[in-house]
């Protein structure tokens, strides 16, 4: 089970069409888009005649990932890279992954534009190799396993929320799911996996320091037990740490002179957020959780957990909670939830919140965001038209789900590797 930002009324199961828009705005959305890089320089000395014959233009190249396993002998890798430089392709990086029968050789390529997947995944039967597994790449790949590891690793350290977003960029497509020890109702879920983990071919369980599982999906690729071993230590890292999220904020005055402060939120928050519920009347309540308002309260430590996303908090200089925000990952897509007390709706709040979020999710490379809600909550649909960004509407009995499409947000630079020579006597 996947939590979900936006909770239903106990006893009830979410209404299939909710899934269905959902799941097909996220069939709209590529995965790991195509990416090409320019070959590199031509020869650069110059002619040594009047006259000599231009220098031919660099042909245009594709970046690949490639995997495949070979058996664990002598010479296996030397027959591989002999066969890719045969069709002028220039191994970029190269990572080995070590089974029970044999060894996975994971690739960065660079390939002639003109050479089509299939041409890849042929020369490389023909070396030896079998259940060969190709996908187009992107400069974002340009980066060494460690550089990566690390850098993941410092964003996990910072901020709790980071896990299931430093363990999906680690292992590219798959899908995160945290599922919680116990119920809203407070029923165990009998969920937690062994201490150990558990490697299913393309499934990942593994003990959430918080309480619960994490689940890790792959099913287009199995995972390896190195790849295993690389998710154990981010969430050893992360047990070890415990809780904690980033507490700067930023003060911000309104149109009309109040000042409030912007920061992140997590269950330290849950006795403000329980006042402020209180102080809330059920006409918003009942817009935001779409059921009992009695049952609001039950929600709050799921949606401040920083395990199932970020939470960000509005308060006054008096140091009253008005309003929460929410950006949760649901498996592979992302949810915005919002909540302003009345008596600070329309007065720029909402928006502030929402635009932060927005900005948040581009930063962790989503593709898009949604919120659901009621087709009569103006207000939030006022909210996201403000954002300026491509939203796509889909409404059934009164319940409305609004997607956006992001640009995300630039990856930071980042040394790319460079060629790596292989010796002919490798393995």
């Amino acid at each position: 089970m996947t939590f979900r930002a936006t909770p239903e009324p106990p006893h009830r199961h979410r209404p299939r069409w909710r899934h269905d828009l959902v799941a097909w705005w996220s069939r709209r959305q590529g995965h790991a888009p195509p990416g090409t890089s320019a070959s590199p320089a031509a020869d650069a000395h110059p002619a040594h005649a009047a006259g000599a014959p231009e220098t031919p233009a660099p042909e245009a190249t594709t970046l690949w990932r490639m995997r495949t396993t070979v058996r664990d002998e002598p010479g296996t890798l030397a027959a591989l890279c002999a066969a890719l430089a045969g069709h002028q392709v220039d191994i970029l990086a190269l990572q080995t992954h070590p089974l029970a029968d044999g060894t996975v050789d994971e690739f960065l390529l660079r390939a002639p534009e003109a050479l089509p997947s299939d041409g890849l995944t042929d020369a490389v039967a023909a070396a030896g190799g079998r259940d060969t597994w190709v996908e187009r790449a992107d400069t974002h790949d340009l980066v060494d396993a460690p550089t990566r590891a690390l850098t993941l690793a410092t964003r996990t350290a910072l901020d709790a929320a980071e896990l299931p977003l430093a363990l999906r960029q680690l292992f590219g497509r798959c899908t995160i799911h945290s599922v919680p020890a116990k119920s809203l109702g407070g029923r165990s879920l009998d969920s937690t996996p062994p201490a150990e983990g558990v490697l299913e071919e393309t499934v990942m369980r593994l003990r959430d320091p918080s309480g619960g599982a994490i689940i890790i999906e792959r099913p287009y690729l199995p995972f390896t037990p190195t790849e295993f071993a690389r998710a154990r230590a981010l969430v050893e890292l992360d047990a070890r740490l415990g809780p904690r999220i980033p507490h700067d904020g930023d003060v911000l005055t309104l149109p009309e002179g109040n000042a409030i402060t912007v920061r992140r939120a997590d269950t330290g928050d849950l006795a403000a957020a329980r006042e402020m519920h209180a102080r809330c009347s059920s006409a918003t309540l009942g817009l935001r959780y779409h059921g009992p308002v009695g049952d609001a309260d039950r929600y709050l430590a799921h949606l401040l957990s920083p395990r199932f996303g970020r939470t960000l908090a509005a308060y006054t200089a008096s140091g009253r909670l008005v309003a929460l925000g929410h950006l949760l990952w649901d498996g592979d897509e992302t949810e915005l939830a919002l909540i302003v007390e009345d008596e600070w709706q329309r007065r720029g709040v909402g928006r502030e919140l929402l635009r932060r979020l927005v900005a948040m999710a581009a930063e962790t490379g989503c593709e898009s965001v949604y919120a659901v809600t009621q087709s009569a909550n103006t207000g939030m649909v006022a909210a996201m038209r403000a954002l300026e960004l491509p939203l796509d509407y889909q409404i059934e009995q009164g319940t409305l789900v609004i997607s956006a499409r992001l640009d995300p947000a630039p990856a930071p630079a980042l040394e790319p590797v460079l060629p790596l020579p292989v010796p002919p006597h490798a393995r």
